[in-house]
């Protein structure tokens, strides 16, 4: 599993996704095809960072408590 953001263009308009692949080369793979299939329009999206991750950001309760205690 990887978690990729989305640049559009000078604006910093960043966007995540997550990536299920049995690899990570193979999520890196998945993550640039799916930028050049929604680069159709007006609007280009650029791959900006790509990581491994365990499981995605799953925003919680106890994770905006502890960041407002932080």
């Amino acid at each position: 599993m990887a978690e990729f953001k989305l640049r559009y263009g000078e604006m910093k308009w960043y966007v995540r996704r997550i990536v299920e692949a049995d690899s990570f080369e193979k999520a890196k793979e998945l993550a640039e095809h799916y930028v050049k299939a929604i680069n159709k329009g007006e609007v280009i999206w650029e791959l900006s960072d790509i990581f491994e991750v365990n499981k995605p950001l799953t925003i919680t309760e106890e994770l905006v408590e502890k960041l407002e205690k932080a």
